[in-house]
This record gives C-alpha cells, sequence and structure tokens, in this order.
C-alpha cells in the first residue's frame, strides 16, 4: 500500500476531498467534467486528489471503498463525508462549503 498517500490524506491541514474512480467506470466518466468544474471552484481552499481504483487499489481497500465512483471529504483528517455513485456538482460544492465552515 502507499503509506505516503494514506497519511497524506490523513495529515492534510484543512480540508480534503478525494475520489476514488475507473477510467473503465461509466459512471466515473459522467462524473469527470463534475469534478473538473468542482476542482476549479475550490483549488483556493480545498484539497482535491483523485485515484484510480486499478492503480491504487491497496489505498481503496485502506479507506474502505468498496464501489465507484465514491467521494470522501475530510477536514484535517477526520472523514465528514463519503457518498458512493453519482451526484452532482451542487451537492459536492454544499458538502465542502459545510465542511469549510
Amino acid at each position: 500500500m502507499d503509506v505516503e498517500k494514506l497519511n497524506q490524506l490523513k495529515n492534510d491541514a484543512g480540508v480534503t476531498l478525494v475520489e476514488f474512480y475507473a477510467t473503465w467506470c461509466p459512471h466515473c466518466r459522467k462524473m469527470m467534467p463534475v469534478m473538473e468544474d468542482v476542482k476549479e471552484q475550490v483549488v483556493s481552499h480545498v484539497n482535491v486528489y483523485q485515484f484510480d481504483i486499478d492503480k491504487n487499489g491497496e489505498l481503496a481497500d485502506e479507506l474502505g471503498v468498496q464501489s465507484i465512483p465514491t467521494f470522501i471529504i475530510y477536514d484535517n483528517g477526520k472523514e465528514l463525508w463519503r457518498h458512493t455513485g453519482e451526484t452532482t456538482e451542487a451537492v459536492l460544492l454544499a458538502r465542502l462549503d459545510e465542511a469549510t465552515r
């Protein structure tokens, strides 16, 4: 497992958005433009990480990811919110807004 990635997620100060996806996943492909828009809007105040589950399977296992896409929001290393499956830009931005307050 990539211990460095896990430690970075748990030790990042502030709010962090993590997405687990796969390039072959139709739901993940549908979320790609949504995530690009979200990243553009929050890049100044939220850490954003995207992990291909095929390349980061052990990290996904360590974090309990069982389906994709999975979105997790952390605040100072503590998990605040998790969602599996498609969602909207508005939902992601609202959850990030709650987390940064």
